[in-house]
């Protein structure tokens, strides 16, 4: 019974490793620039508050916010933005960016082009980060279920 048991233990181990290598797409690792394990580097941006928001208006905001929102879709449409996103609330630490760089140096060039980092109401810290390959990939998937543009 112990034989058994072991034999139908490890048949189903190497049906689910089969499996799981029957799926590996070498294309799309390639297209998404992964490594072996399916990973590879990007730069976070760390969105925060910054110390210039009090000498604009709120409309001055909403012109820069506007902004910052083609900004951001401008990024995406380019391929180096793969996921963005506020936080809940009303903190000093507002936001993230990833982007699909090499360098801190070339995320610093691309925050620079945000006329909100450049009129100073945001500031970004910046942080390499190793994460899922697949991340470039959300940007498509994301129009499909997204019904109305931010």
């Amino acid at each position: 019974m112990k034989n058994i048991i072991i034999t139908l233990a490890l048949l189903f181990g190497i049906s689910g490793l089969s499996q799981a290598q029957e799926k590996f797409d070498q294309e799309l690792a390639d297209k998404v620039g992964a490594d072996p394990y399916g990973m590879k580097k990007y730069v976070i941006a760390f969105l925060y508050r910054g110390d210039r928001v009090n000498e604009y208006s709120a409309e001055e905001r909403d012109e820069l916010q506007k902004g910052h929102m083609a900004n951001i879709s401008r990024l995406a449409e380019e391929g180096k933005m793969v996921l963005a996103g506020p936080f809940f609330g009303n903190e000093d630490l507002r936001g993230l960016f990833f982007f699909d760089v090499q360098s801190i140096e070339e995320a610093q060039a691309l925050t620079e082009s945000d006329p909100s980092i450049k009129a100073g109401v945001l500031k970004m810290v910046l942080k390499e980060w190793y994460g899922s390959a697949a991340l470039p990939l959300l940007f498509d998937l994301h129009s499909k279920i997204a019904k109305e543009d931010i």
